[in-house]
């Protein structure tokens, strides 16, 4: 029986947290036009008086029955129980929390901030909020090189326009944007530092012995040897060891070295593991 991955779901329920928090206590008080199917129920709850959270389900229906074959059903799936969360948490859990009734710029700027890491902790785990993000994760899924926030962006431009638009109200086109540029913009940010990594070049005469002790010690990503020879002293044979790990193992990977081969040289770089 396969098991459950509880920090994938605690990180779930914790973004969704986050995304509900800033829908309901911040943008629906504030009457901000807001993005994706969270900007559509907005406007049919400030219209019609529908439930924020039974009109996400509903508009998610048909679109992940669409994004189904795309997507996969691992997928598909964490993303439905990741809407049934989202939509427990805003219509049961944040109603009991206090309503941020102060300046719209601040309730812009909680609003952008709380939704971008809330987001980017679902994005993390592979999974969505359904809606918008199921279209999202397709293009993505076609075009891997364009970045999500960007790709969350351009899509909430049309809804916010015609939110603003609908509602007769310019600064909540602006707010609009802002929101969704700060929320886009961490996105990016927190998808790129999931994957930020270092890449240590380490220039000894003890390779395979450092390597070993690099997989046994310091580092989950192994490393790989190669054979050098000293500028001056062409017979002085000499290895470069690449190796790339996370950030918090550098210390102990340049421990672990040095007391090896204290005369070798250890270069670190930027990467980014794919």
């Amino acid at each position: 029986m396969k098991k459950l991955d509880y920090k994938g779901i605690i990180l779930e329920i914790l973004g969704s947290a986050l995304i509900s928090i800033s829908l309901y206590n911040f943008a629906a008080q504030a009457k901000f036009p807001m993005t994706g199917f969270s900007g559509i129920s907005l406007i049919l709850y400030r219209l019609f008086r529908i439930s924020l959270g039974i009109s996400t389900v509903i508009l998610n229906i048909p679109v992940a029955l669409i994004s189904y074959r795309l997507l996969g059903k691992k997928f598909f799936w964490r993303s439905i129980r990741c809407i049934i969360i989202s939509s427990a948490m805003i219509d049961i859990i944040v109603p009991m929390l206090p309503v941020y009734r102060g300046e719209r710029i601040l309730a812009a700027i909680c609003t952008g901030i709380l939704s971008g890491i809330g987001y980017a902790l679902i994005y993390m785990q592979n999974s969505s909020t359904g809606g918008a993000d199921f279209i999202i994760m397709s293009i993505k899924a076609i075009l891997p090189h364009v970045e999500l926030g960007s790709i969350a962006f351009l899509i909430s431009i049309g809804i916010i326009l015609v939110s603003g638009i609908l509602f007769h109200d310019v600064d909540g086109i602006i707010y609009g944007i802002m929101i969704s540029y700060i929320s886009c913009y961490i996105i990016n940010k927190a998808m790129l530092y999931a994957n930020a990594s270092k890449l240590a070049l380490i220039v000894t005469k003890k390779g395979e012995l450092i390597s070993a002790n690099i997989i046994k010690n310091s580092s989950h990503w192994g490393s790989a040897i190669i054979k050098a020879f000293g500028e001056h002293k062409q017979n002085d044979k000499e290895e470069i060891i690449l190796c790339a790990c996370k950030e918090r193992q550098i210390h102990q990977l340049k421990k672990t070295i040095k007391e090896i081969d204290p005369f070798s040289l250890i270069i670190i770089l930027d990467s980014l593991i794919q």
